[in-house]
């Protein structure tokens, strides 16, 4: 926003504001932005004021979910806080600022580059290794993401546009700005993107199966168990409510002494869709901890130095979409890291 609305100017001498959304706020919807602007004010307030017409964006009516673009003007009501509603909602942002700050302190992101395949105003490609998880959370201090902004706190806006596995290596995509970061994710949500991974499995795979549709299901261990609540996904009936339609293509790339190495794109983006559709088919990914041989792995990490599997085969290789500001078509490819290349050979 170019205009900054000061809390205690709403709770005393409330007027009509007009602001001008800039490229951090375009991309978000009407209520949301609201909600954000208007702080201690109660949602059903804001949905009223929507409602009704009293917000206006270009001298229109808008709806809750409509979207905000670059430069579009937005009318904002006069609205009259309490100062104790005032007063509470400044405590705990407060409050939650501080916690905020402990928690960044207790375990800060060390800052970190990673090696980047393609970078411009509004995207940032880069290859991530394997063992590096994309955020923080579930027991992880930080991951990719937060190590990104601790190298670059220049950078205005840096969100991830998808996911990887923490044991995947390869392409991850961050954008750069808020409606890069819309236009993309509508991108993989509509399945406009090409997303191909590389992934060595036990055994000959046959030619033949060149597609894979099972539907997922997704789940947590029990309680008692040594990986309890850990989540975990399987394979079930198509008349299952519970499963989700998955899709997965498969080409043979090469047959080699260790295994099958496969060309493997995916159609859904379902947790750990790769691992169980591949591994379904009695072609677990060499090296996979959760849905693979066990007994195999062990084998092949024993092997010493360089000669040893010891991370889990699979690579995020080529990525294609539709870059956000141009609409140009893109392809990204990443190769297959050392650690993996002589396998493949």
């Amino acid at each position: 926003m170019k205009h900054i609305i000061e809390s205690k100017a709403l709770a005393t001498t409330p007027q009509v504001q007009t602001v001008c959304i800039d490229e951090n706020s375009a991309g978000q919807r009407v209520d949301n932005f609201l909600i954000r602007v208007f702080k201690g004010v109660p949602k059903t307030h804001v949905y009223r004021m929507i409602r009704s017409g009293e917000v206006r964006v270009n001298k229109g009516r808008v709806s809750a979910d409509d979207r905000l673009a670059e430069g579009d003007l937005v009318r904002l009501p006069p609205v009259r806080i309490s100062e104790r509603v005032l007063e509470k909602s400044q405590a705990m942002q407060a409050m939650q600022a501080m916690q905020a700050m402990q928690a960044q302190v207790a375990r800060a992101a060390p800052a970190r580059e990673f090696a980047v395949l393609l970078e411009d105003d509004h995207l940032l490609v880069i290859n991530k290794p394997a063992g590096v998880a994309v955020h923080g959370g579930s027991g992880v201090s930080f991951g990719v993401i937060e190590q990104l902004r601790m190298a670059r706190p220049q950078a205005k806006f840096l969100e991830l546009v998808h996911r990887l596995d923490r044991e995947t290596s390869g392409i991850l995509l961050v954008a750069k700005k808020r409606s890069a970061l819309k236009n993309l994710q509508d991108q993989f949500r509509e399945r406009q993107t090409g997303k191909t991974y590389l992934a060595m499995v036990r055994g000959v795979w046959p030619a033949k199966l060149k597609v894979l549709d099972k539907p997922l299901y997704k789940y947590e261990l029990d309680a008692g168990t040594a990986q309890a609540g850990e989540r975990r996904v399987r394979v079930v009936s198509r008349d299952d409510p519970h499963g989700m339609p998955s899709v997965t293509l498969v080409r043979v790339r090469a047959q080699l002494a260790l295994g099958s190495l496969l060309e493997v794109t995916i159609k859904t983006g379902r947790t750990h869709q790769i691992r169980v559709h591949l591994a379904s088919e009695g072609f677990p990914i060499l090296g996979d901890d959760k849905y693979g041989d066990f007994d195999l792995n062990k084998s092949l990490a024993r092997a010493p130095g360089s000669a040893g599997l010891k991370r889990m085969f699979l690579h995020a290789w080529r990525l294609q979409f539709n870059h956000p500001a141009t609409g140009e078509r893109t392809e990204v490819l990443a190769d297959l890291p050392p650690e993996l290349t002589h396998f493949a050979q």
